[in-house]
């Protein structure tokens, strides 16, 4: 059952998938249109899954589950990694890739593989006040309080020297 994002509570569980280019407007309504679809059919055991998503910044989707009603199973978890190499498949773009970074370059989204942002660290080029995507957080309140944050109060704290 598809609900509005802002309409789910806060511990609401999220997963984050982050593309590894921009998507261009004409992609973001395609992709928009396939999620609306597919929440709307997401079932567990049976069982309607009410879930909303959102699409930030051309880059991010972002899918909550309000699992207050009906928790996700194996199943369905399996269903929607389906869905999200599908999009994969149909747009070119990787979103399942766990091991990149996306954070603030100046006003433009950067995305880097964890190598090259390690790299960068050590050149100085980002440092713990770069603004990064915590891709980690589980539910909806951390991912509106802990989502973008700077680089030190995130996992990516380690690469920094």
């Amino acid at each position: 059952m598809l609900t509005d994002f802002t309409n789910l509570p806060d511990n609401s569980r999220i997963w984050i998938y982050q593309a590894n280019r921009k998507l261009t407007d004409e992609e973001v309504e395609k992709i928009h249109t396939k999620t609306n679809a597919f929440l709307e059919k997401w079932t567990a055991h049976g069982s309607e899954l009410e879930a909303g998503f959102e699409l930030k910044y051309n880059r991010f989707i972002v899918i909550g589950l309000n699992q207050a009603n009906a928790s996700a199973s194996g199943c369905s978890i399996d269903a929607s990694v389906h869905f999200i190499q599908e999009l994969e498949k149909e747009f070119d773009v990787e979103l399942l890739d766990k091991m990149n970074v996306t954070f603030y370059n100046g006003e433009f989204i950067a995305h880097k593989s964890l190598t090259d942002f390690r790299k960068m660290a050590k050149n100085r080029s980002v440092s713990g006040n770069t603004v990064v995507f915590n891709n980690l957080v589980n539910t909806k309140a951390e991912y509106l309080e802990n989502w973008e944050v700077p680089a030190k109060e995130s996992w990516h704290n380690r690469f920094l020297a």
